[in-house]
């Protein structure tokens, strides 16, 4: 019987580590997707300047820089 509990306690330890380093990775992920949506986010905003300045009819030396 205690062979089986200590396969039992060694199958669970096994686990434990294994549902902690998915974590880890999973943590890392989100916090790389979330910078990701930011970007894009920003990257869209920029577009749809830069889409609006070129409908606006001004001509392209009295646009304002993307930069600004």
């Amino acid at each position: 019987m205690s062979d089986e509990i200590r396969r039992l306690e060694e199958a669970l330890a096994d686990a434990l580590r294994t549902v902690e380093e998915l974590n880890e990775v999973v943590t890392d992920q989100a916090g790389r997707i979330e910078l990701l949506e930011r970007r894009v986010a920003l990257l869209m905003q920029r577009a749809a300047e830069a889409e609006a300045d070129q409908l606006s009819g001004l001509p392209l030396a009295d646009q304002k820089p993307p930069h600004w």
